[in-house]
């Protein structure tokens, strides 16, 4: 990520409450509030170039500027076991600039990267002997390696794209991976598209991998110093690895540091000529612009890249979970609790049922779980939940966070959280409180709307994960549809100790946590 910062990336359903769908009035604490209709299919122009690109445009004219987003439908899922962390690499890589930009001499830039490529993989080979590796074969190679990385650097010039965005008006530029999707973004004077239309195919068609070896290590750093350094993430690590016991979701986004250390300047290539191509892009447009010139610029820098055929995937799918999993990781810091069971994906009814009790259980200081865990009994100093984690492209997980407050410890938490999910199984939630919740989102919906970056993710997140950015035409029309029976169905169907999944951080002066059997429900 381009802010270096891990980020556990938000469900379709958090998405979803973000973005809704098509509403007229919004009513919050007594008050209705008139809200414009916004018929997104009335102002969407969508487009799918030969080469498969598809392209989301709405013109917006409020002010003189524009954000774009391009979502490239792959991530760290579609990832080799051995190659972790190769989707999040090739994410800084892209910055690296391409054969014209950034490039000072590419004639003589581009052997002596060839030379270092070589060198790179005889290091490797190398190091991967271990103990038996020729320690002076090494240093000789690393020599041989910044005598060619001094003299490449000298012929390119760092940070170009960066620099043309921001000297042209570009701001909140960024990049991020998650599971799903890769995506890269920046708003700009509506006059600029040529200019962001000229970068963002160059990076596609022709990326240069500048200071691989330097920027492997960076991410290898990264992971020290945002994971391995904070338990928090590393309870989140091990909660993941065993909830999902063979899906991609258990692998981190960063990637293992074992395989970090080898990943393959050609397999990272191989990786963004399979994913990065036209055919498996969502591009989307929102601000003053027009329609008809966008096309224009978009087909003449875009429209002649060939089509990658991108393979189908073959992800290995979870089986059933059919008893509880608990793990304990014990640290200096404080107690955490983390509590998830697996449910489907969008666009099930269950999954736009998973948002409202979301809204329930956690959203604000009147929520179910605050109300209870916080307010009243004092136990936790934070707790919240999240439909659809750690991401929405396959069936994923409704996860509880709790943080005890001390002297409390996590079984009190648990044991809370477990009588909260009964009183959602045992009592119908009254009808007052789900309107209440239903009309938190259409508020959180109006709120989003009022951005062309909020408006430009949201069309082209759908695009990329649903298939159709349509999904959020009928978000708060299935969102009405949900009764107190729907809870209480989901419930029973899914929040079941045989699919559950416990992970507890464990501060070493605290003793072992007792039996999972002393903390049934």
């Amino acid at each position: 990520m381009r802010d270096k910062r891990w980020k556990c990336f938000k469900s379709a359903a958090l998405i979803s409450i973000l973005f809704g769908a098509v509403i007229t009035v919004v009513v919050m604490a007594g008050v209705s509030i008139p809200a414009h209709a916004y018929d997104l299919e009335k102002k969407v122009r969508e487009y799918t170039l030969e080469n498969g690109l598809r392209v989301l445009v709405v013109e917006r004219h409020f002010s003189p500027t524009v954000s774009l987003y391009i979502r490239y439908k792959v991530g760290a899922v579609d990832e080799n076991d051995d190659q972790t962390g190769t989707a999040h690499l090739l994410e800084h890589m892209l910055f690296k600039g391409t054969k014209t930009i950034g490039a000072l001499d590419w004639e003589r830039e581009e052997p002596i990267l060839e030379k270092i490529r070589g060198i790179i993989k005889a290091i490797d080979r190398e190091s991967m002997k271990g103990d038996r590796a020729d320690r002076e074969k090494l240093e000789t190679l690393q020599q041989h390696l910044s005598s060619l990385q001094a003299e490449a650097r000298r012929l390119f010039k760092e940070n170009e794209i960066d620099s043309l965005y921001t000297e042209n008006g570009g701001l909140d530029m960024n990049a991020f991976t998650g599971y799903d999707q890769t995506t890269y973004f920046v708003n700009l004077p509506s006059n600029k598209i040529e200019l962001w239309a000229r970068i963002e195919s160059d990076r596609m068609v022709n990326p240069v991998f500048r200071d691989f070896y330097a920027e492997r290590n960076v991410v290898i750093e990264e992971r020290r110093q945002t994971v391995g350094s904070n338990p928090s993430r590393q309870l989140m690590e091990d909660f993941l690895a065993t909830a999902f016991m063979v899906h991609p979701y258990r692998r981190p986004i960063l990637g293992w540091e074992s395989g970090m250390r080898f990943l393959d300047i050609d397999a990272v290539r191989k990786f963004v000529t399979t994913y990065h191509g036209p055919d498996n892009t969502v591009i989307a447009v929102a601000g003053d612009v027009n329609t008809d010139e966008v096309m224009r610029i978009i087909r003449k820098y875009f429209g002649s890249i060939p089509k990658h055929d991108t393979p189908p995937r073959h992800i290995l799918t979870e089986s059933t979970q059919t008893g509880e999993r608990r793990i304990n990781l014990t640290s200096d810091a404080n107690p955490e609790l983390i509590i998830g069971y697996h449910k489907p994906t969008l666009p099930t009814f269950d999954d736009y049922v998973f948002d409202l009790i979301d809204m329930i259980l956690s959203r604000g200081r009147t929520s179910r779980l605050h109300a209870s865990l916080v307010e009243k009994q004092q136990i936790a100093a934070e707790v919240a939940t999240a439909n659809g984690f750690p991401a929405a492209r396959y069936p994923n997980l409704f996860v509880f966070f709790a943080t005890p407050r001390h002297p409390h410890t996590n079984g009190e938490c648990e044991k809370a959280v477990y009588e909260e999910i009964d009183r959602l199984r045992n009592e119908p939630v009254p009808e007052e409180e789900i309107r209440k919740a239903k009309n938190q989102l259409k508020a959180d919906f109006l709120r989003r709307l009022d951005s062309n970056s909020g408006l430009a993710s949201m069309l082209s997140y759908y695009e990329s994960i649903a298939g159709d950015y349509r999904y959020i035409n009928n978000y708060l029309a299935s969102i009405e549809k949900i009764s107190a029976g729907d809870i209480i169905k989901a419930v029973n169907t899914y929040f079941t100790a045989e699919n559950r999944t416990v992970a507890h951080l464990v501060t070493k002066s605290i003793p072992s946590l007792r039996s999972a059997e002393d903390k049934e429900e």
